[in-house]
């Protein structure tokens, strides 16, 4: 077997690294032959990644948060949602929330996981495909994303992706806040903060075919999984094998209801489609934005701006667990 471990000494705030020798003593107890990457920017696990698949490795190893194991699921696709390689995925999560691990039931413990790499067992899990633009483009304020435009940007998640506050709130948690008074607080302050100074907007959107306008909107999550964000979970009811997503919006929150819908999304209690939260189920979503509150977030991280269109990849990927 062949092992790229890709690692990020720069998660949880460049507290990960100190974590990397015991990895390597791990592996050279073990005997295990193994080459690795050490990133200086996210976008460095995504070339080490695409490097990974095409040169024939059995196993490549994201080691960091949540916003490395994306860049590292994204160097496993094409443009087209098409997996590149037969290579499998495995995580050693260091960084902060470990969402995704919390998602696929995937071990924390490092010596639990470096385990889960060496007996290879995995399962094929759903991946998202979302195309947007990478600069705000005024052209397109309440248009459909044109699959011509000359900044089309592909990714992919595993998670969950955000319309609205998301991009914001993440930013403000990613900012250094978490690091200070842990993942969970610096998230619900973050949150907290923004949702005061937050002006909601209205979005039309297409879902299955089927064409929307929602007003006053915070935010619409569009998933696959419970765990979005330290803490932040959507009760849902898709399985492994769905090919769909859910989208929960977000909307006409007041100082009366705020409470009980952050009370909702941090127990991940079941609710009754309401004005203020609405969860569907579809394969297709499509949503438009103005020139205002239009960028997007996936996995964690801020990464382009709305029109957007989010389907489900073509193939799935192998993760050990």
């Amino acid at each position: 077997m062949r092992y790229l471990f890709i690692l990020n000494p720069g998660s949880k705030g460049g507290k990960s690294k100190v974590k990397f020798e015991e990895i390597f003593d791990f592996l050279h107890n073990n005997q295990v032959k193994f080459d690795y990457k050490l990133t200086k920017t996210l976008e460095d696990a995504y070339t080490f990644s695409i490097e990974g698949n095409k040169n024939g490795y059995d196993v490549i190893v994201a080691v960091g948060g949540d916003g490395t194991i994306n860049r590292v699921i994204n160097g496993f696709y094409d443009s087209m949602g098409k997996r590149i390689s037969n290579s499998k995925l495995a995580v050693i999560h260091t960084g902060t929330s470990p969402d995704f691990c919390k998602s696929y039931d995937l071990p924390q413990e490092i010596d639990q996981a470096l385990s889960a790499v060496l007996k290879g067992k995995s399962i094929k899990i759903p991946i998202g495909k979302i195309s947007y633009v990478g600069e705000y483009d005024k052209r397109l304020d309440d248009c459909p994303l044109g699959m011509t435009h000359g900044n089309l940007q592909t990714g992919y998640f595993a998670c969950c992706a955000n319309i609205g506050i998301g991009a914001s709130v993440a930013r403000g948690a990613n900012s250094g806040i978490r690091d200070s008074i842990g993942d969970f607080a610096g998230t619900l302050v973050t949150l907290i903060k923004t949702l005061f100074s937050y002006r909601p907007v209205n979005y039309a959107l297409c879902i299955d075919g089927k064409n929307l306008v929602y007003k006053k909107v915070y935010n619409i999550f569009v998933g696959k999984t419970t765990y979005i964000a330290s803490g932040i979970k959507v009760k849902n009811k898709l399985t492994l094998r769905e090919h769909q997503f859910y989208a929960l919006t977000i909307k006409n929150i007041g100082y009366v209801n705020w409470l009980s819908v952050l009370r909702k999304l941090y127990r991940a209690k079941e609710f009754a489609n309401n004005n203020t939260m609405f969860l569907q189920y579809a394969r297709k979503i499509e949503v438009y934005g103005s020139n205002r509150n239009n960028e997007l977030e996936f996995d964690g991280d801020p990464r382009g701006f709305l029109p957007c269109v989010i389907e489900p990849a073509q193939d799935p990927l192998d993760v050990i667990r």
